[in-house]
């Protein structure tokens, strides 16, 4: 499912609008990229919690060479799926009825 397709879903699923729906969840993922960029988690409790991690930089080899590579130290993006969504998904409990047309 992409953004297009998901907004859609959303759409028929909560009886809102297209447009209001795609602007909400563009400003989801504006708030979310900058408040994590700021180095604060966020979290929606039971689905998913958003945060960054600290790279170190250290060294790697290059596979074809075995030469050392010095590898710069970095931030990255962390995602982790919450309690209740992973039980939806290992079938633990049951997926929400969607609406469709």
């Amino acid at each position: 499912m992409n953004k297009t397709e998901l907004v859609s879903a959303i759409s028929t699923h909560t009886d809102v609008d297209l447009k209001t729906v795609a602007t909400v969840l563009g400003g989801l993922e504006d708030v979310v990229s900058a408040t994590v960029k700021k180095g604060e988690k966020v979290a929606i409790t039971g689905f998913a919690s958003f945060d960054r991690v600290e790279r170190k930089a250290r060294t790697a080899r290059n596979p074809q060479t075995g030469e050392p590579i010095k590898v710069k130290a970095s931030k990255a993006p962390r995602i982790s799926a919450g309690a209740a969504f992973k039980k939806v998904v290992n079938g633990q409990a049951p997926a929400p009825k969607l609406k469709t047309k």
